[in-house]
């Protein structure tokens, strides 16, 4: 498998310490020891926290703003959700790319610091996310966005849960999204695709860290009948009415084929899809090698789909003759 990796990209994942999920806690703790957060805000950026009404088991949610310092004009939005396998991660992980969809793209980003696994199995996640897509649409006017220019993106389990969010909004009927970026995302509680059982040892992401992930999620489960979509949307039958998704994943992430899945079926559901796969790279590489060519071009691919699709002029297909 090694001989397969991006040349740039091998030297960081042999350096890269395997996660452990065995105790979830003690792994955030040691990643917060190895990369402590300090918040780095860009001169044309402001970054504030804001505490938001969620759902009924979770009276309050914090959100973490980004916005241009100076807006002449009203901006598209995007709800950005973390990633971390549904147990791991803060949206101040994402900071600097947040701040980069804000310059780059010049829209409104909300980030989500919503509730995690085990501690907060499913629906506790997606819930704390649907309640700030609510709250996003109910407020652009006193954040100068135009509501019906609003887009959800994530990466890995961020990933999964905007697929998940892009469903229950359409079902709920709830605030109407322009736009869904899950990036290489965690889709398939079943883990048996191909990609899946191929992926092992340390890939930053592997069968086994899935495995565990999903148990805690779906307080074990995983990989029974009665799991569902909105939970792990691999399993939506019916993916018509979805907005315009950007998505990619590299060939040596387990999630691979249940992204080539997902594509497939939103392409023959009649959605607008942009996809790219990118040959030698594993799980999250254009994170943790951000300055290797292939990550910048992926970066930079993603970032231009936001600013694309969301500056973008759309006529509403049914009004077209």
């Amino acid at each position: 498998m090694r001989h397969r990796i991006d040349l740039e990209l091998r030297e960081m994942l042999e350096l890269f310490p395997p996660l452990d999920l065995n105790n979830v806690e003690s792994t955030r703790q040691a990643l917060a020891a190895a990369s402590p957060i300090e918040t780095s805000v860009d001169d044309a950026v402001t970054v504030y926290d804001r505490m938001v009404p969620g759902p009924n088991d979770n009276p309050s949610i914090r959100v973490r703003i980004y916005e241009p310092k100076e807006k002449r004009e009203t901006l598209p939005g995007l709800l950005w959700i973390h990633g971390g396998g549904y147990v791991l991660g803060v949206p101040e992980g994402d900071d600097g790319l947040c701040q980069r969809f804000v310059k780059e793209a010049n829209c409104v980003v909300v980030s989500v610091d919503y509730r995690l696994a085990p501690e907060y199995p499913y629906p506790a996640g997606l819930e704390d996310c649907y309640s700030a897509l609510k709250w996003f649409s109910e407020h652009t006017d006193e954040l100068g966005v135009n509501p019906s220019r609003i887009g959800a993106a994530g990466a890995s389990a961020g990933g999964g849960l905007t697929a998940a969010l892009s469903l229950l909004a359409r079902d709920r009927k709830g605030p109407a999204l322009c736009f869904q970026m899950p990036l290489y995302p965690m889709l398939d509680d079943r883990n048996n695709t191909p990609s899946s059982l191929e992926i092992t040892g340390n890939m930053v992401w592997n069968y086994e860290l899935n495995q565990k992930g999903w148990a805690m999620y779906l307080n074990g489960a995983n990989g029974t009948e009665n799991v569902p979509e909105y939970a792990a949307p691999a399993r939506a039958t019916n993916l018509s009415g979805l907005p315009y998704t950007y998505t990619c994943v590299g060939q040596l992430d387990p999630f691979r084929d249940e992204t080539l899945d997902y594509v497939t079926r939103l392409c023959r559901a009649g959605v607008d899809v942009e996809f790219h796969l990118y040959p030698g790279c594993y799980h999250g590489f254009e994170g943790l090698v951000p300055n290797a060519n292939i990550s910048k071009r992926a970066l930079s691919e993603y970032v231009g789909a936001v600013k694309h699709v969301l500056h973008r002029n759309i006529l509403e297909k049914n009004k077209v003759k």
